[in-house]
């Protein structure tokens, strides 16, 4: 296993160099960065926000519909790890294209697999590093996201869906079963029976669906989608970057957790909170109605 930033992930294979081409959501991206000098093959990656305290993360295999390969997950959370050690990001948006936001695992690299070497490798288990990340994400999902590709926006903190999005788990329909989450986080959100039928049947759900299940959080124009998932970033990133982490911690907690510990985890992070400089300023900036400014720590 390879260190990556603070995380284990598998080693990376080799990345092409490819060149950046930064898109601008003229509403709220007045400048891009570059995350980096990283050049990568199939992803982009951008700053935006104000202040480019927003990273932003595309996926881009559009010939075979953002097929999750190997290369693709190594590269995503390759960034995905950067952005989380940048000190001037407070959270992250992944999405695709208007098409897919990902279609699934590639089939192709799957298809003379075995068990022996699945079982040694703990294949697929490197892409749980997405949920390894402290900061929030926010899944923008356009068109498909089918079998992995759902899997990986349930990874993120938040899903954001275009109206024409579908999710779905149709590993059935080749043989095999869900092996990112979409047996258990799907189950988690939206239900056992609904999560039976999904899973049993192969068979896709609609955004608004989707959002009805709990499984969205809310649905928007296709041509908007991207700018209001960068929006509510760029809102989760005004606030200080150490609490917000403390918070996520919090509520993932509650999947784990029975009511009685997560109670009493909640209460444990609330009170470590008073060993900030932030909580302090963001109370004495309240009483003197004034905006807080956050040092971050």
């Amino acid at each position: 296993m390879a260190a990556l930033g603070l995380k284990c992930v598998r080693p990376l294979r080799n990345l092409l160099a490819c060149s950046a081409h930064p898109q601008l959501h003229a509403k709220l991206v007045p400048q891009l960065r570059l995350m980096s000098s990283t050049s990568y093959e199939f992803i982009k990656t951008d700053v935006v926000g104000t202040d480019g305290r927003v990273g932003l993360v595309t996926l881009n295999r559009p010939k075979a519909l953002n097929a999750l390969c190997a290369g693709l997950m190594d590269e995503l959370i390759k960034a995905l790890n950067e952005m989380d050690e940048d000190p001037k990001i407070g959270a992250i948006v992944v999405t695709g294209s208007e098409k897919a936001f990902a279609a699934g695992a590639d089939i192709k690299e799957m298809q003379n697999r075995d068990f022996a070497s699945n079982y040694k490798e703990n294949f697929l288990e490197w892409w749980s590093n997405i949920t390894l990340v402290r900061k929030p994400i926010i899944a923008a999902v356009n068109g498909y996201a089918l079998g992995g590709g759902c899997e990986v926006a349930m990874m993120c903190d938040i899903i954001y869906a275009g109206e024409k999005a579908k999710f779905g788990q149709p590993e059935i329909s080749i043989g095999t079963i869900p092996g990112a989450g979409g047996t258990q986080r799907l189950t988690r959100a939206i239900g056992k029976s609904r999560s039976m039928e999904m899973n049993l049947t192969g068979t896709p759900i609609g955004a608004a669906e989707a959002a009805s299940y709990g499984l969205v959080s809310k649905v928007f124009p296709p041509e908007t989608l991207v700018d209001e998932a960068v929006k509510t970033a760029d809102k989760i990133a005004s606030h200080s970057k150490i609490i917000v982490q403390i918070c996520k911690e919090s509520t993932n907690a509650a999947y784990e957790l029975s009511l009685k510990e997560g109670m009493r985890f909640e209460k444990r992070m609330f009170q470590s909170t008073f060993a900030t400089n932030d909580r302090k300023e963001g109370m004495t900036a309240f009483v003197e109605k004034r905006k807080p400014n956050w040092s971050d720590n």
